[in-house]
């Protein structure tokens, strides 16, 4: 059991480490009241496809079954970097404090993806980017958190309450037939199937390569598959650590990092409790990017939709690298997509200096994928 601590205006939030959506079965017992973040979501048992995963008998998880959750593992991870990139890259001044906190959970999403995309393929799978590509504004994957919707736009506060922290919220009930469940519980499942199979895992295909301060290596053996899992637990909300035992980095979990933001202070511990009352940490000057509306900006003028043509060409770039990456084993095609995925950065501050016709703010990427590739067409449908 999670051991829960008052935040600043004296609800209750839990003890976590750094966090990944891979979390720990703990987590399934925890139940923590999380300031300005939507009430814990339940997905439709109906649509969602973790929901579905874990309605499945324990007797008939097979290795079908687990590539098909470590499937949504990738997705899910997918999912977050277009959000943290939009409030990122809206920061005017990158050595903020601020700045820093969100480049850092970049880094983890990205290193948690590798992760995933490497059991899959120790399992026999080729990770679906294209399966992976989302739509903006809309749900998580997999029918995780279905009341929140994640929307692209610049960093505001309401922005990181409503949809970073929503995003990073330590609990994340999942509605089944047999009664709620979480995805820690979804991942100590995925762990069991492991341990209940054995699959034969195969390196081929792997890729071994340093992800921010992070390590990606292969899979060898189903120890290596637990300590893979366990590695992300121990970045996510699933751990065992609370605040007073930071990691190496010293950075906090992301839902309390998107906290202090919030709070405009550093979360710190008075009298045994843990409260956002720490030193300053102020809130960043940044580019006022709007909310991209479904089906993306109406009508842009030419220069706005050079930019944006530009953007969604260099990310279809990005995509493409990824899937040769894990599908031919090719570790420069990782490298590929981290460098187009710098280069969407020039196209996306230039956006972001473009006003609305409203006046309401300014433009700001899409991340619509090319509609001539496969990932554009999903991402369209």
């Amino acid at each position: 059991m999670l051991d829960p601590v008052d935040d600043i205006d004296g609800q209750r939030i839990p003890s976590l480490g750094r966090r990944g959506f891979l979390k720990s079965a703990t987590l399934a017992t925890a139940g923590p009241v999380l300031l300005g973040s939507p009430t814990p979501a339940r997905a439709n048992g109906s649509r969602g496809a973790v929901a579905r995963l874990l309605a499945v008998p324990g007797s008939r998880r097979d290795e079908d079954w687990i590539r098909s959750a470590l499937q949504i593992a990738v997705e899910l991870e997918l999912a977050t970097l277009p959000p943290y990139l939009c409030a990122w890259w809206s920061i005017k001044d990158r050595d903020s404090e601020p700045a820093t906190l969100i480049r850092g959970i970049i880094s983890d999403e990205m290193f948690h993806m590798g992760v995933a995309c490497n059991l899959l393929v120790a399992v026999g799978g080729t990770p679906r980017i294209a399966d992976a590509v989302q739509s903006y504004p809309g749900p998580l994957p997999g029918g995780v958190r279905s009341d929140l919707t994640v929307r692209l736009s610049g960093l505001t506060k309401e922005y990181v309450r409503d949809v970073l922290m929503g995003i990073e919220t330590p609990e994340a009930p999942l509605a089944r037939a047999s009664g709620p469940a979480t995805i820690g519980a979804f991942y100590a499942a995925l762990l069991n199937a492991f341990d209940d199979v054995r699959p034969d895992l195969s390196t081929d295909r792997q890729l071994e390569r340093r992800i921010g301060p992070d390590h990606l290596t292969p899979v060898e053996t189903l120890s290596d598959v637990e300590d893979s899992i366990e590695t992300i637990r121990e970045q996510g909300e699933g751990t065992s650590a609370s605040p007073d035992a930071p990691f190496a980095d010293g950075a906090p979990a992301h839902y309390y990092a998107f906290g202090e933001i919030y709070h405009e202070r550093r979360l710190r511990q008075v009298d045994g409790v843990w409260e956002f009352s720490g030193e300053p940490v102020p809130f960043p000057d940044t580019r006022p990017m709007g909310v991209v509306p479904a089906g993306g900006w109406p009508s842009p003028a030419d220069e706005v939709q050079q930019l944006l043509q530009q953007f969604d060409e260099t990310f279809t770039s990005v995509l493409s690298d990824l899937q040769a990456a894990w599908a031919n084993g090719d570790a420069s095609a990782l490298d590929d997509a981290v460098r187009d995925m710098f280069a969407l950065e020039d196209p996306a501050v230039r956006l972001m200096e473009i006003p609305l016709p409203d006046g309401s703010g300014t433009y700001g990427p899409q991340f619509r994928p090319s509609p001539t590739t496969e990932a554009g067409a999903r991402a369209r449908r």
